[in-house]
């Protein structure tokens, strides 16, 4: 791992555990943004380069000007890494970076108490419609549209624990652009990396959940430590 990415893991650590940074430290991650989305709740979610298929979670608080950490997980990636989101390809397992609001969240379970997200409950006939040539791309669909083929698609309910509880991440969601990609989440772990979502524990999930509210706009930035990809630049 080269020196540079190091020390910025390291201060992310720093920051969870509560330590009080030393002269001459680094802001919080969120405060080295180019853009948070204007809310007062964030997620970061950070590679530590553009290849890799772990990382770190961080959700954090503006609180009084600053951004304070609320709590963090290990986070999983897609197989083939992180790539910029407005020049990636479907099918291609990796992860969008950018920064992207969080329209809703959903579940094969019933939603965690507490949870003031809008959350859809994952029926036996819930899908995430990734056929290209569909009127519902990058939509749920319930049931499948005629024009939507299931070989093209996520049947929602089969991908346990994964899908257990997730959130929507806007990913080519409001104006979705066709062969960009579809059914970009933050979810449940499965066995490894994913295929383009972020994933985390499920105790993680469950607390992310209790935390976000509508109300005070969260978004999530996913980046990389350094580089073309670096969270620094959303």
């Amino acid at each position: 791992m080269r020196p540079g990415v190091t020390a910025v893991l390291v201060s992310l650590s720093l920051l969870v555990l509560g330590a009080a940074p030393g002269r001459g430290s680094e802001p919080p991650l969120p405060e080295r943004l180019a853009d948070t989305g204007g809310g007062t709740q964030l997620i970061t979610a950070e590679a530590p380069r553009p290849d890799a298929t772990a990382g770190t979670v961080i959700w954090w608080d503006r609180r009084d000007g600053h951004w304070l950490p609320a709590g963090s997980a290990p986070a999983r990636f897609g197989a083939g890494g992180l790539v910029e989101g407005s020049s990636r390809t479907q099918g291609t397992d990796t992860t969008p970076t950018g920064l992207y609001d969080l329209p809703y969240a959903f579940g094969i379970r019933a939603a965690p108490p507490g949870t003031r997200t809008p959350y859809r409950p994952v029926r036996q006939n819930s899908w995430w419609c990734e056929d290209t040539g569909s009127g519902s791309y990058n939509r749920w669909a319930e049931p499948l549209p005629a024009d939507c083929r299931a070989s093209e698609s996520e049947h929602l309910i089969a991908y346990d624990p994964q899908y257990g509880y997730a959130l929507v991440i806007g990913f080519n969601y409001d104006a979705p652009v066709r062969g960009r990609g579809a059914g970009i989440f933050l979810h449940v772990d499965g066995k490894g990396a994913t295929a383009g979502c972020v994933s985390v524990p499920q105790d993680a999930m469950l607390r992310i959940l209790a935390w976000a509210d509508p109300a005070r706009r969260p978004h999530i930035a996913i980046g990389t430590a350094a580089g073309a990809t670096a969270l620094t630049r959303y």
